[in-house]
């Protein structure tokens, strides 16, 4: 008999499912996904086809099984300012009243949702203090205060992740009644948003620090990626690239140590004296333009030389002209991380990468050559390499990671919250307290044995 069920909700490829799998005895007692194609990523890899909309499973029935444990990343919907205190009419409308009505009728132990880190910003303030009303209503303690977290901040030996990907994640434990709720409902967030047991995120070397089971580096061997050849760059994304080298290049031959932090704009090379700022240039861009005109006039000698060298950037689309240095001291562009932007070229540190997002802007390794591949995405989100995607368009496929949870930082919220709460959890379901608690700290324990964690419903 399993020790505890869990229900996997708005589940996308199953980031939470791995997570709760990783854990002695979860077994998953439903799945809900309404996208096609990361419904059938999620049924090629776990071994159960996800029930499709959330909303006929709710509101026609209860179609939601009993269970122990609630997950859903769910998106991001307003609530009706006009409706504020109007109970749980605030919350028709949105897919978080589906969840409500599952918390209000099947009452699970822990609730685990993750969102983006919107949802605690200002503007959405008021959708936040909702939510945990909402929440309380339903008997279920909750922090007033969002937990914002990401995988970077997670050492290796926990599921950590080289990734900045700042999520919010509300941890909940039934405990019966709304006044009881309230009582206990902490002011402050489950973690502050820190590095865990003394890790320095500066640590991260996405070639180099080892990861998962096999302590294998994020960054695979050339020659262990599959379709190497479809990850290389285009000869023009190359052509932009060796511009700006050589720009850094010339830099460092002069004894330039530091580059500027704000982005060096070609188009905007000016000598300060011939600098004209209009009165209706806003105080930011009259801001940078000078700084931009102060570094072309300091080393005006290496950058016309430059501009001469390659016809005055006129082969350079404009979004193509801008360099935004966020490498520190990285000696060269070709050590870096980079980013084509349509505002620009991007380069950081080689240590951990921006999040992964649902649109195409794949981090590019500039030691490679090439840009990152869909093994090496699904290994940044804490996905272990017997996860596949066959059958799928990589375009696809990195959309579903950018869109999924952090395998890593899912789990490490859920261990944290089952510590604190241990007492209250136990009350309810004390199987999933031994089960949690028990569990391997780090996920990737779990996950090299992919049939211990693909749960048949």
């Amino acid at each position: 008999m399993s020790s505890f069920r869990f229900v996997d909700l708005f589940a996308g490829i199953g980031g939470f499912h791995a997570a709760l799998g990783a854990v002695n005895g979860g077994t998953l007692a439903m799945a809900s996904e309404i996208d096609a194609p990361a419904a059938a990523i999620y049924a090629q890899n776990w071994n159960d086809s996800p029930e499709g909309d959330i909303i006929p499973l709710t509101e026609n029935r209860m179609a939601v099984p009993a269970h122990e444990v609630l997950s859903a990343g769910f998106p991001c919907q307003p609530f009706s300012k006009s409706g504020f205190q109007r109970g749980i009419n605030e919350a028709r409308g949105t897919l978080f009243f589906n969840i409500l009505r599952i918390l209000q009728e099947r009452k699970p132990s822990v609730v685990m949702l993750e969102n983006v880190r919107n949802l605690a910003g200002p503007r959405h303030r008021e959708t936040w203090g909702t939510i945990v009303r909402l929440m309380q209503d339903a008997g279920y303690k909750v922090s007033t205060a969002p937990t914002v977290f990401s995988p970077h901040l997670l050492p290796p030996h926990l599921g950590g992740r080289p990734q900045i990907r700042d999520r919010v994640f509300i941890m909940a434990t039934y405990v019966g009644d709304a006044e009881r709720a309230r009582a206990l409902s902490p002011q402050a967030p489950l973690v502050p948003r820190g590095p865990v047991e003394g890790w320095n995120p500066d640590d991260w070397d996405i070639f180099k620090t080892p990861i998962g089971p096999d302590q294998r580096p994020l960054v695979q061997p050339d020659h262990e990626v599959s379709r190497l050849e479809d990850y290389r760059l285009t000869e023009a994304d190359s052509f932009v690239i060796d511009v700006w080298a050589d720009f850094v290049d010339r830099l460092r031959k002069k004894g330039v140590s530091k580059l500027p932090g704000f982005p060096i704009w070609a188009d905007d090379f000016v000598h300060l004296d011939a600098l004209e700022i209009g009165e209706d240039v806003p105080t930011w861009k009259a801001d940078f333009l000078r700084k931009n005109a102060a570094f072309y006039t300091e080393h005006r000698d290496v950058i016309d030389g430059w501009l001469r060298t390659h016809s005055n950037l006129q082969d350079l689309p404009a979004s193509r002209r801008k360099l935004e240095w966020q490498a520190q001291s990285t000696e060269a562009l070709h050590d870096t991380v980079m980013h084509l932007r349509p505002s620009g070229l991007r380069a950081k540190r080689p240590t951990y990468l921006p999040a992964l997002v649902a649109i195409t802007q794949t981090s590019i390794l500039g030691a490679r050559g090439r840009r990152l591949s869909p093994r090496e995405a699904a290994r940044l989100q804490g996905l272990p390499d017997w996860f596949g995607f066959e059958g799928q368009r990589d375009a696809l496929t990195y959309k579903q990671l950018g869109n999924g949870v952090n395998v890593g930082a899912a789990n490490f919220m859920l261990r944290t919250h089952v510590e604190q709460d241990a007492d209250l959890i136990a009350e309810t379901a004390p199987d999933t307290v031994k089960a949690v608690l028990s569990a391997p700290r780090n996920p990737d324990e779990a996950l090299a044995e992919p049939e211990r964690v693909r749960q048949a419903a």
